[in-house]
């Protein structure tokens, strides 16, 4: 029992991984990329927050409705994660500009090579191929 336990954990974090590593791929692999996927992430977990919230719903027959609501909401935060940095630059002006400022700045030096090696680590290298 105690094996099936933990396999979960492994599993969701190969899950995870593969939806970053999609993410990353198809956002062009930077800073952008890493905010879209963060954002993204916080959005749907408040929003799957407040669906378990309202989950009384589907006892009182409107699992319609319910499943709607999650759909829209999920292309809201999809949206809502495209314009990230907006959000960022218009927080507390002129210091998060600043901050989006520096974090561009020191993310290619700080965070992208980590990111991408526990993304990419399971691959084979491609060295040999030209």
């Amino acid at each position: 029992m105690s094996e099936r336990v933990r396999a979960l954990p492994a599993q969701s974090h190969g899950w995870f991984r593969t939806w970053f590593r999609k993410v990353w791929a198809v956002r062009g692999g930077g800073f952008y990329a890493c905010g879209f996927a963060v954002t993204f992430i916080i959005l749907e977990v408040g929003s799957i927050a407040e669906d378990i919230a309202g989950v009384g719903d589907l006892f009182n027959g409107q699992i319609f409705n319910f499943l709607l609501n999650l759909v829209i909401d999920s292309f809201k935060n999809t949206l809502a994660a495209f314009m990230w940095p907006v959000e960022i630059v218009s927080f507390a002006p002129p210091w998060g500009a600043i901050g989006f400022g520096l974090a561009f700045v020191a993310f290619p030096k700080y965070l992208k090579s980590p990111i991408e090696r526990w993304l990419f680590d399971d691959e084979p290298d491609n060295q040999g191929d030209s």
